[in-house]
């Protein structure tokens, strides 16, 4: 069986003296679609973000693609849950999208063609070609959003971590982007996307990790009310019509 393309073993991680993550450990596959459930505050933001190597953690090991993360950023793609801020840049979207080739740039570290080559087919794959000069702080949120998943997508990574992604995007685009990273995972892209939309495990999910503190992975999409209640903490139906569950938190203290 293939090397995990994501290791992580007994992995510990504190704030402040506060632990978020405790004893986590996670094997992720090459071709895998992981879809990352659990409630807000439960530490799923973290754990993406220790694995792109921009927090520390304290204790257990974690590799990225064989090697240390952070020390493959050019393989990886990511698209983080909150771009707010970003309206306040005076750049255009291509400007944006070719950020993504930064990792390939040469000794002279000058865009190559190919460089603008890829970030304009990233633009075409989120429906956003013919809007490269625009401003960036003149799109609506969705806009914005697309933008950003475009630069993930232009450096061709081996490896899209999304956080989630379709937060602020229209609800046309909604399921054309999980079409996008559907047919990206049917190429061979590994994914990694935080959701809680439910949908995600009934129609492109392969396994699922519910992050609360400790993580609960299956190899499957298929998951459980039983396997819910242990991420949530308190008690979850799921209720199925048509090909999307949902969640409904039953009355609790």
């Amino acid at each position: 069986m293939n090397d995990p393309v994501i290791d992580v073993q007994n992995l510990d991680f504190a704030y402040n003296n506060h632990l978020i993550l405790e004893n986590v450990n996670l094997k992720v596959r090459l071709g895998d679609f992981l879809a990352i459930l659990g409630p807000n505050g439960g530490g799923k933001t973290t754990l993406i973000k220790i694995l792109l190597g921009i927090l520390p953690f304290q204790q257990g090991k974690v590799t990225v693609l064989g090697r240390k993360p952070g020390k493959a950023a050019h393989r990886i793609g990511y698209v983080p849950q909150n771009v707010t801020g970003s309206d306040k840049f005076p750049v255009n979207v291509l400007d944006v999208v070719i950020m993504g080739r930064l990792g390939f740039l040469g000794r002279f570290r000058k865009y190559s063609a190919e460089d603008y080559a890829m970030a304009t087919r990233a633009l075409e794959q989120v429906e956003m070609s013919g809007l490269e000069k625009h401003i960036i702080g003149n799109l609506s949120g969705g806009q914005r959003q697309r933008v950003f998943i475009a630069r993930a997508l232009a450096c061709d990574p081996e490896i899209l971590f999304l956080d989630e992604p379709t937060a602020s995007v229209d609800q046309p685009f909604h399921s054309k982007l999980y079409q996008l990273l559907y047919d990206l995972n049917k190429a061979g892209k590994t994914i990694v996307v935080i959701s809680h939309d439910l949908s995600v495990l009934s129609s492109h999910a392969k396994s699922v990790a519910c992050v609360n503190k400790n993580l609960y992975f299956h190899d499957s999409s298929e998951i459980s009310q039983e396997t819910l209640e242990k991420a949530y903490h308190c008690p979850v139906e799921l209720i199925a019509h048509g090909p999307i569950p949902h969640r409904v938190l039953k009355q609790h203290h």
